[in-house]
């Protein structure tokens, strides 16, 4: 029989597990939620020192008293870090660990990063009063949990029993960096990732092809995931698929990034046009793609997506797809300008925002350009940093473009500053010409945003043309070599470059 360690994530106990633990024992499986110090009915009280350290010690000492000679440990959200601390004084005891939506926190870190709050972050680093006088974190209000999680698929009724059943935070629980032993790296692990709330097995297969140090282990064949198309809490979204997915994930069960992880990483892939070579000057952190002939020109400038690691080679203005583009509007007679911005977390987009503004403006100083017919261009997870464009568009932005765009960002995109929401700054936009180009086969939770950046444009007047691309994927250009893709890439193409020569 497979024993289960249900660990819940903030300001929940366990009866949050209630109907997952029920599937799970129908299964034939034994199933123990926990209710953490503090955490609500059935679990002891907080005290002023209640911290990290003390969930950690509740999740060793329930599996010190479970009869089986090793458990499943299951941690949800801020469930991890007190799973993986106890995890590695128990490694003899745990046959796998199993991450429900959460990150993938390292030795030493703390739990803030799920706080979605700035304020309340400071508040929590303020050792004079982190929280109210008991040191305790209110939950949220119920209109403000899609705050720390997307709710989809909860329902009226779930959304209230969340926000009735919710038990204050202890602060040091957020605080208290993780000790995280070297034992748990050689534990089993799945990760269940839910969708809408902007998690998926193809933004982790992304992060691997960067390069990024911190996922190259979840490669090791011991590692699988699976996806479940709801938010932030399946337990209450989807419960017995949730059930279902545990028990396959207790048998090692799930996707693995072991093969794909030998296939070239999509950002390296050719582009889907064959562009002939144009010369290429590398200025700073930007290259200019020149075209032929005298005179300024008309300036593309290509804003590359992210986050990405800060180590990541080649950096994007060399990968095929930016590349390729600045080549082609170099070829058609005007300057492609491809550069290299520091979005490398979620609180970067201000820092990223700040090294557009200075390529652009040594772009437009540059006497080979026209510095009154520029174009910005933003693509994916840069699609954010259009909103200070399109709020307050200088004259000599004649066109912003955007190909396959975040325009809003995602429930777990939670350091993300507030300005960056094209969906809202669309409303500044006036007669600027925008030209979206949209894919059919898009992730869901990136669509959802584009459909709603359409219908703030609509209502407000805002001159919009969508190029779609009906079976293309996020990324087309390097995954979808089809006529249709490269139709759709020209006519965006010749159309950002009617807009500078209009």
């Amino acid at each position: 029989m497979t024993a289960f360690i249900l660990v819940s994530g903030t300001f929940t106990g366990g009866w949050i597990w209630r109907e997952v633990a029920a599937g799970l024992r129908e299964s034939g499986a034994d199933a123990h939620p926990v209710t953490l110090t503090g955490m609500g009915e059935g679990g002891p009280p907080a005290g002023p020192g209640t911290d990290l350290e003390t969930h950690i010690r509740d999740v060793v000492r329930l599996i010190d008293q479970v009869d089986a000679p090793e458990v499943v440990l299951v941690g949800h959200a801020y469930g991890l870090y007190p799973v993986l601390g106890a995890a590695g004084r128990r490694p003899e005891r745990v046959a796998r660990i199993v991450n429900v939506d959460g990150g993938l926190p390292q030795d030493g870190d703390p739990a803030l990063g799920l706080v979605p709050d700035q304020a309340l972050r400071d508040r929590l680093l303020n050792p004079s009063g982190p929280a109210g006088d008991d040191g305790l974190i209110a939950p949220p209000p119920l209109d403000a949990w899609q705050r720390w999680g997307s709710v989809e698929g909860i329902g009226t009724d779930g959304l209230a029993r969340l926000a009735r059943c919710a038990a204050p935070q202890p602060a040091g629980t957020l605080t208290q960096p993780l000790p995280l032993s070297d034992a748990v790296a050689e534990l089993p692990l799945t990760g269940v990732l839910c969708t809408a709330n902007g998690s998926s097995i193809q933004l982790v297969e992304a992060a691997v092809g960067f390069g990024d140090p911190r996922f190259q282990a979840l490669t090791d064949p011991r590692v699988t995931f699976f996806e479940l198309a709801t938010g932030h809490w399946p337990m209450l979204s989807v419960p017995g698929e949730l059930a279902a997915v545990l028990v396959r994930a207790a048998a090692g069960e799930g996707h693995r990034l072991a093969e794909t992880a030998k296939e070239q990483p999509v950002h390296l892939r050719p582009f889907l046009m064959d562009v002939p070579e144009r010369p290429r000057e590398r200025v700073g952190r930007f290259d200019l793609h020149l075209p032929e002939g005298d005179g300024p020109r008309p300036a593309v400038v290509f804003v590359h997506g992210g986050p990405l690691p800060a180590g990541a080679l080649p950096t994007p203005r060399d990968w095929p797809t930016i590349l390729g583009y600045g080549q082609y509007v170099a070829q058609l007679g005007a300057v492609g300008v491809t550069l290299d911005h520091r979005l490398h977390d979620f609180a970067d987009y201000g820092r990223a925002a700040q090294d557009i503004t200075d390529v652009v403006e040594r772009v437009r100083a540059d006497p080979r350009v026209d510095g009154d017919r520029v174009a910005l261009w933003f693509f994916s997870g840069g699609g954010l940093l259009s909103a200070d464009w399109l709020a307050a568009p200088p004259p000599w932005l004649r066109c912003v473009a955007a190909t396959y765009p975040v325009l809003a960002p995602l429930p777990n995109w939670t350091f993300v500053d507030p300005r960056f929401r094209p969906v809202a700054a669309v409303r500044g936009a006036g007669g600027l010409p925008i030209v979206l180009t949209r894919v059919g086969l898009e992730r869901p939770e990136i669509m959802a945003t584009v459909e709603e950046f359409l219908t703030a444009a609509k209502e407000c007047g805002a001159n919009v043309e969508v190029v779609d691309v009906p079976s293309g994927h996020h990324s087309f250009e390097a995954l979808d070599h089809t006529e249709e893709a490269r139709e759709a890439v020209e006519h965006a193409v010749r159309t950002v470059l009617g807009h500078l020569r209009g």
